[in-house]
Formats: structure tokens, C-alpha cells, sequence
């Protein structure tokens, strides 16, 4: 190992070190001490609670642990958004689970909020996973009211796919474990089966205080809402639970009854480990992110037995494309080279740029993956396309074209693992979140902008210290070089992984060593929804 290897692998470890505190911290929801206050009350937290339903939950995913971090801190913040959404399996069965963290703002609803609950639901219906909903929510957060209410991706959006997924034969449950209200009361009664904990849950449209101001009946919560009257008297539940572990017991007997989905049929074997050791991963990736590095080399790390089958290993070669197994899955990979290279043409081909002929050959590579029902994976370092005025007379525009329209029409289900750069179009082209990925997830070294900090933050530098000079402002050195380290430092926190996540562009930052386990979730669960459509690029320029 030479020293380069050494440094990158104390980098990336702190990294990863970084990430499991950031983790910790999160999982922490609204505090300790509203934790506390929540236990006092014979509650479990959203966290105990998922973690008690899943058979077992070390080997669950979640999606969203870092939502909403850095925002709304004028309110107070939204830890994951004040929702837990984790991917695993109860009484044998796969599942997504949802859950209001009472202890961020009495899990009242922020814009990020119905945000993630939507992407659960997303998830839910692309791979017909059943859902489960557990309840304990103040409902929407009113000081934001006008950010969350009437659009078509808001809170009732949420209502909408109830009806859809119920439709599709898609199973929901909802166990009403705290406070169910207003609007949000109509979530467990849209579901297959309701729940209702005595003592701690209740629903109603309208509480005791607005009842009184409303129509100047008095009533206390329990009578008007409580688990007796909604399992006794109204029906609206259909099972009332002794407290939440009597609930998630009933859920787990519930799940264990339904019947086998039909399945995609996607190929897979026993599972073997990659025989190149994973951890070397921490010493292959850079330190610094315009460093070349053999993209090859972090695959055979990723894949079982390091067994890959390279598609036109010569041809484009700033793309790698090729077919391999993770965790047992067959899969196809397209990934970014980052290794500089010289072409047959003897041409110089900087790494992590998209020529044409790399362009061209990950378009024939995906169409040959969805003609086979192999699902695709895509490992994004990329800098974008090439650009001058040989690649625009090279057509690297339709060249490019041909490439998305190839990833927004493929019908197999891909999977984004954004390792380093994700910048501009090669974000678009190697499937970012507008591409419907079925998971997309990124390692702590990631960063997702148009362009580069450097280049952008001299773009904006260059634009701020004109208009400045404009308005007779006098701009040295020392003011430009200033301007230049602000404006960059700006640019940089929102170009970081963390930040991509917070925002939901990303499912989630991971350790690369979870990789495997997050790839192999996503296709068992892209498994229970067999493919609907066929493979059509529609019309394209050749």
C-alpha cells in the first residue's frame, strides 16, 4: 500500500466517522428530554416502535435520516423530517414502514414532511410493497400552513395515493398511536386495516377546544375521540390495542396472513462476498475529488466473487459498462471512469467526463439490460459531458440525448449510488433523481451542483464583483479574493451530500460497506412488481 492509499483511507474513515455521529444525533429526534416526557406517557418512540415491528431491524435501510437537517431552525428544526421510513421485513414479508416522531413539534407536518411521506408512498407503489402507517401526529405544522395545504404535492396528496395504492391491491395499515386529527384523520381510515391504542390515540377532525368554539359543545378528547368510542361506537378502527406493543403485535399477525405477490422474476443466485476485500475502498477513493482513481477497482469490491463481465471494454471509455452479481442479484453497471485514458483514435479522454462514444455505448448497454430484465446500477462520478467545439461537431448533444432517453424510458429497475461528483447533465445521463431511480443513495465523499465549486463559485465571483465596480464600488484583490470565499464556501455547503439529502435528492448518505445491502434490498423489493411495459426509446436522433 503506498502512502496516497493511506491517506485517502484516513479521510474516508473520518468521513465515515462523521456520518455515524451526524447518524446519532439524529436519531435523538426532538431530544432527550422530550423523550423522556414521551416514555412517561407508556409511549414508545417512532424509532422503538419500527425497530420493535421489523424482524430484524439491523438488516432494514432507511430512507430520509437526514431530511430536513439545517432547515426550518427558525421553528425550531425537523429531525428527518419528523418521520422515520425504514425498509425491512415483518413476520417474513418486506415492508415500508411510516412513522411520526411525536418528539419533533408533536409530529406536526413541515413541507419536508409530506415530502417524505410521499416518497414512502412512491416507493410503496413502484415495488407493490405493503405499508404500514404509525400514527401520533399533531397534524400540519400551522405557522407554515401556506407551504404544505393546497398544492398537488402537498399533505392531501397523501390521501390521493391512499385511494390509488388501495386500488392497486397495495396492503396499508395504520395503527393511530397518539394524537390523529384534522385532515390527517383521514389517513388510517383510507387504509386496508385501522388500529387505535386506548388511552394514547385518538382521531377526530376537530379537538375538544375548536368542538367548544365551533359549535359550543363541551366534551372532553377521550369520549370525543378515544379508542372505545372509535372501536365501540363509530367503527372507524377496527382493533383497539392495550398500548403500542399490543398494536405492533397485531400488525405483525397481520402481515404474517397475507399471500405471496407475483413476481418480476429478476435472476438471482446464492450469494457469494466480493473476493477483493471491501474495506480497500477507503484507500481507492481520493482524498481530493478532481483525482483519478480506476472505477474498476472500487467495483470488484462491490460485486460477488469481484466477478465482472465488462461490455465493450475498449470502446468509450469513460464509461464502464458491464454485467455482475450483488448479493446473488444479476445486475448491469454503468459507471463513470475516472482514470484519464487514451482512446484507439490516440486521443486524450479526461475521466469522469461522457464522450460520445461512451455515451453511445451506455445507450446500446441499458437497452440491452432491459431487453434481458436485468436491473441496472448506476456508479455516478461525473463531471458532466465533454464539451468544444470537436465534441459539438461529434454530435455529442444527440449523443447525449440518446442516453437519457435510453435511461427515462428503461423499464428495469435501476438503482443510483452517487460516489463522488454529480454535476450538471452526467447527473441527468447517469440517472439522478428526476430518472425515477428506485433508491438513490450517496456516500459521505458526494457532491451534487451543476458544476464544480471552483468553477462556479469564479463564475459568481466574476458577476458579483461587476455589479459591484458598477455601482462605483471599489473592488481590489483582497475585496475579489473575498467575495471569491464566501461566495464558494456558500456553494460548497449546498453542493454537499449532506445537504442533497436534507433536501430528499438523495434517500440517504451511507458508509460504501452498506452499499451491497442497500443495492440488494432495493431489487427484492423491485422483485414483488413485475414489469408492465415494454422497452421503447421512442423517437431518437441516430
Amino acid at each position: 500500500m503506498d502512502i496516497e492509499f493511506n491517506k485517502n483511507e484516513d479521510h474516508n474513515k473520518l468521513l465515515v466517522s462523521d456520518l455515524n455521529q451526524r447518524l446519532k444525533k439524529v436519531k435523538l429526534g426532538g431530544g432527550e428530554k422530550r423523550i423522556a416526557k414521551h416514555h412517561a406517557k407508556g409511549k414508545m418512540t417512532a424509532r422503538e416502535r419500527v425497530d420493535y415491528l421489523l424482524d430484524d431491524a439491523k438488516e432494514a435501510i432507511e430512507i430520509g435520516a437526514f431530511v430536513g437537517e439545517g432547515m426550518y431552525e427558525e421553528h425550531g428544526g425537523c429531525p428527518s423530517g419528523g418521520v422515520i421510513v425504514k425498509i425491512g421485513k415483518i413476520s417474513g414479508k418486506q415492508c415500508i414502514v411510516v412513522a411520526n416522531d411525536a418528539t419533533v413539534k408533536a409530529g406536526a407536518w413541515f413541507p419536508i414532511t409530506a415530502k417524505k411521506n410521499l416518497r414512502a408512498q412512491e416507493i410503496s407503489i413502484e415495488n407493490r410493497l405493503p405499508i404500514i402507517y404509525l400514527v401520533d401526529s399533531a397534524g400540519v405544522y400551522l405557522p407554515m400552513q401556506d407551504e404544505i395545504f393546497p398544492d398537488k404535492e402537498h399533505f392531501g396528496r397523501i390521501f390521493r395515493n391512499n385511494a390509488v395504492m388501495s386500488s392497486m391491491g397495495i396492503t396499508q395499515i395504520s395503527a393511530v398511536m397518539g394524537s390523529c386529527v384534522a385532515g390527517g384523520a383521514y389517513l388510517p381510515i383510507m387504509s386496508d386495516e385501522a388500529l387505535i391504542v386506548e388511552k394514547t390515540g385518538s382521531i377526530f377532525l376537530a379537538g375538544s377546544y375548536l368542538v367548544k368554539a365551533a359549535i359550543g359543545e363541551s366534551i372532553d378528547n377521550e369520549t370525543l375521540g378515544g379508542a372505545t368510542t372509535h372501536s365501540e361506537i363509530s367503527g372507524v378502527t377496527d382493533y383497539k390495542s392495550k398500548d403500542d406493543k399490543d398494536a405492533l403485535e397485531t400488525i405483525k399477525g397481520l402481515i404474517d396472513k397475507i399471500g405471496d405477490s407475483d413476481k418480476a422474476g429478476y435472476n438471482r443466485k446464492k450469494p457469494v462476498k466480493p473476493a477483493k476485500d471491501q474495506k480497500d475502498i477507503y484507500g481507492i477513493l481520493p482524498k481530493q475529488r478532481n483525482e483519478q482513481y480506476d472505477m474498476r477497482e472500487i467495483i470488484e469490491r462491490l460485486i460477488d466473487n469481484s466477478e465482472f463481465q465488462e461490455y465493450k471494454e475498449g470502446y468509450g471509455q469513460t464509461i464502464i459498462t458491464g454485467y455482475a452479481r450483488i448479493d446473488g442479484w444479476a445486475v448491469g453497471i454503468v459507471a463513470n471512469q475516472r482514470k484519464i485514458v487514451k482512446s484507439a483514435k490516440k486521443e486524450m479522454q479526461f475521466g469522469g467526463v461522457i464522450y460520445s462514444d461512451s455515451a453511445d455505448k451506455a445507450t446500446r448497454f441499458i437497452a440491452n439490460c432491459n431487453q434481458k430484465k436485468i436491473p441496472l446500477v448506476f456508479l455516478q462520478d461525473v463531471t458532466g459531458f465533454m464539451v468544444g467545439s470537436k465534441s459539438e461537431h461529434g454530435g455529442i448533444i444527440k449523443d447525449g440525448a440518446k442516453m437519457v432517453n435510453a435511461v427515462s424510458n428503461s423499464v428495469v429497475p435501476k438503482f443510483t449510488v452517487i460516489i463522488g461528483n454529480s454535476y450538471g447533465a452526467g447527473n441527468y445521463a447517469m440517472c439522478g433523481k428526476a430518472y425515477d431511480p428506485r433508491l438513490i443513495f450517496a456516500w459521505p465523499s458526494a457532491e451534487l451542483a451543476v458544476m464544480g465549486g471552483t468553477q462556479a463559485a469564479k463564475v459568481l465571483a466574476q458577476i458579483e464583483t461587476a455589479a459591484m465596480e458598477k455601482k462605483g464600488e471599489k473592488v481590489d484583490a483582497e475585496k475579489e479574493k473575498k467575495v471569491f470565499e464566501e461566495i464558494k464556501a456558500r456553494y460548497d455547503r449546498q453542493t454537499s451530500a449532506y445537504y442533497a439529502a436534507a433536501h430528499l435528492w438523495t434517500d440517504a448518505v451511507i458508509d460504501p460497506l452498506d452499499t451491497r445491502k442497500w443495492i440488494s434490498t432495493g431489487i427484492e423489493a423491485a422483485n414483488h412488481a413485475p414489469i408492465e411495459k415494454d422497452f421503447n426509446l421512442g423517437v431518437i436522433q441516430t
